[in-house]
């Protein structure tokens, strides 16, 4: 699917320095800031759901809400940038269904791979970087009160970043891993090095 925008993705697990990167980037280059869950006003209703203190979710049921929102935030924000010639920048895409609901949750790959497919019609990341950081530096970087899916274990954890690492080694035209446990400057030069190599 081609557009005059490109689209960015920044991926991996809390505490990585995604937002950080994603601001940085957009800012730079005059993206689109975005973000999933919750990029839409409808998104906003489906991540309480997804991550508050109501009834929790089953695991598909989990997936399908994010499928939701995702559709929704393809809709009305994605695809109407990238058409109009703008980039976007977001923090969160696809790949984490892959990562959290598929490794973290145990959810067949095959359903979630048509729950996504559903959802971006086909568009998929010119390009996806990992912010790859050890759980347990994750889980010191946390500084808040953590929501629902952020007070699983730590073996979820170590799942969903074992994901995240099989997708980026399957896939390196349309990922690459930076490494997010080193100074901010050097993530910051080590992902704007990427994004010239790759001509974005």
């Amino acid at each position: 699917m081609s557009t005059p925008g490109r689209f960015l993705v920044f991926e991996g697990i809390d505490g990585c320095g995604k937002s950080t990167q994603v601001r940085r980037v957009a800012q730079r280059r005059g993206a689109r800031q975005t973000f999933e869950m919750g990029g839409t006003a409808l998104g906003k209703h489906l991540r309480e759901l997804i991550l508050g203190d109501g009834e929790r979710p089953v695991a598909m049921a989990e997936a399908m809400m994010i499928a939701a929102d995702r559709a929704q935030h393809m809709a009305l924000v994605v695809e109407p940038t990238l058409a109009a010639g703008q980039d976007v920048v977001s923090d969160r895409h696809a790949a984490s269904t892959l990562a959290y609901q598929g490794y973290g949750r145990g959810l067949p790959m095959e359903d979630l791979v048509i729950l996504i497919e559903l959802a971006t019609q086909g568009r998929h990341p010119d390009l996806t970087v990992l912010l790859d950081v050890p759980v347990d530096v994750s889980l010191q970087r946390r500084g808040r009160t953590p929501d629902r899916m952020e007070r699983e274990d730590k073996e979820f954890f170590e799942r969903v970043r074992e994901g995240y690492l099989r997708q980026a080694a399957a896939d390196p035209e349309h990922w690459v891993v930076v490494d997010g446990t080193v100074p901010l400057d050097e993530v910051s030069s080590s992902v704007d090095a990427v994004l010239a190599e790759r001509g974005l």
